[in-house]
């Protein structure tokens, strides 16, 4: 799983966030220049892969509380990737390709990004892409086409999430910051979804979430005495972060903790968790969760799971077969003609890649079914889960036989739909994958039974 974006669009703080740990330095140093993959390991490792073959293991260093690592004198033009290994369960899932900024003013650092995920002439190195964006840029239409083009080929994308992300600046750190950042998410959805450059628009505050994911005892406390302050005086150093941090506001909190507090989570999350602790919220661990829920993260981790954890295998086979493909193109032996159609016919026919390209459009394209039917065809192509029972709307406790008879149901209220003379050509396509993944239900409860 690759992020992308522009510079700025808070790529390293959504990983640190996803991971729940500094790992990825966010300051604009010469390491956040260079695609960096982030994999689980047994310890701490962090290395610069440069001179085509060359290695080097790089110190992971502090700087102002910042992380960061130091290249070793190596010039940046010379480093292809760094590798950073840690030993967290939240990368056990997934590797993390954490890229430069594509509005970079240095147009090789931009260039470095472009090339891993839609080089020209070939094909992405990435299996599913994380598009991180502020606002909609006629530059990030532009970039998501070529990532479409890229990851998922010519009939667009598998695996691409769009993220508005620093959703908490959108409603400029007023408490109710997230519910204008979900009106402009669905704005961008409204424009990019139709297109089918991305299958998703989640706002995500990602400092918030990185904030609360580790938010200390001390921090907690300091909040609880910012929410016992009087409203007046409290609201009236939140004006801006300036005045927050000035020595003779707030005197109940000292001014470095306040400093500490709005680099962490902002004004947004200052004000979010002095509402929440008046409101009831008692200890560090329930403010934690909550402002986690709060901050889009939750979403945003939910649908990779549904998109991209769940379909790892898929998306894999997906890219594999594609580059095949590019390797074979120029390829003219009777063996090399035959793989290639062979390979070509799986693009075109795996029910697999069906059930992803369709949870990339039917939400958007207006093709004459019911709301209703459309949500029941998402959960049934797996938009909620790849389970059994979750494709069919059913408890986890469903027994073999209410499965069975779900799954038939299924079969033939969409091969029945599929067949209603006043459906356009894509509703037609819709149904009969719907009514596909059905039979798969089935055909592997038969399995397991004879097993």
């Amino acid at each position: 799983m690759t992020l992308a974006g522009s510079l700025k669009a808070g790529k390293s703080t959504l990983l640190n966030a996803l991971v729940g740990q500094d790992i990825a330095p966010t300051d604009a140093t010469e390491c956040t220049r260079v695609v960096t993959w982030y994999r689980a390991g047994t310890k701490p490792s962090v290395v610069a892969r440069y001179d085509a073959d060359a290695a080097l293991e790089l110190a992971v260093l502090r700087r102002a509380g910042r992380l960061t690592f130091d290249m070793g004198g190596i010039s940046l033009d010379r480093v292809s990737r760094i590798e950073v290994s840690w030993p967290t369960s939240d990368l056990a899932r997934h590797t993390i390709i954490d890229t430069p900024g594509t509005s970079s003013l240095s147009a090789d650092v931009s260039a470095r990004t472009l090339e891993l995920l839609a080089p020209e002439g070939g094909g992405s190195g990435a299996d599913a892409v994380v598009y991180l964006m502020k606002t909609l840029a006629e530059s990030d239409l532009r970039l998501l086409e070529r990532i479409g083009a890229g990851v998922g080929g010519a009939d667009g994308p598998l695996g691409v999430i769009g993220v508005l992300s620093r959703a908490d600046e959108v409603g400029a750190g007023r408490i109710d910051a997230m519910a204008s950042a979900k009106q402009v998410a669905d704005r961008l959805a409204g424009e990019l979804l139709p297109s089918g450059v991305c299958q998703a628009m989640i706002p995500v505050a990602g400092l918030l979430a990185l904030g609360a994911r580790t938010l200390r005892q001390h921090e907690f406390a300091a909040l609880a005495q910012l929410s016992a302050m009087p409203d007046d005086q409290f609201e009236g150093a939140m004006l801006s972060a300036d005045r927050f941090v000035r020595p003779d506001l707030l005197p109940a909190v000292d001014a470095g903790t306040r400093a500490v507090l709005a680099d962490r989570l902002g004004l947004f999350g200052i004000r979010l968790s002095v509402a929440l602790i008046r409101t009831g919220v008692r200890d560090a661990s329930r403010l934690s969760d909550e402002l986690v829920q709060r901050s889009g993260l939750n979403e945003l981790r939910a649908a990779l799971d549904t998109q991209f954890g769940q379909r790892a295998d898929v998306l894999k086979t997906h890219s594999a077969v594609r580059q095949l493909l590019r390797i074979l193109e120029p390829a003219t032996t009777p063996r090399a003609v035959a793989i290639r159609a062979e390979a070509a016919a799986m693009l075109a026919d795996s029910h697999d890649f069906r059930e992803l390209r369709l949870l990339g459009r039917i939400r958007t394209v207006d093709c004459g079914l019911a709301g209703d039917e459309i949500a029941d065809l998402v959960r049934l192509i797996g938009g909620e889960g790849v389970g059994d029972r979750v494709r069919l709307g059913l408890p986890p406790t469903a027994s073999p036989d209410a499965v069975h008879a779900a799954a038939l149901a299924q079969i033939q209220r969409w091969r029945a739909r599929a067949d209603h003379p006043l459906l356009d050509e894509f509703a037609v396509r819709a149904c009969r994958v719907g009514a596909r993944s059905a039979e798969g239900v089935l055909a592997y409860l038969n399995c397991a039974d004879r097993g």
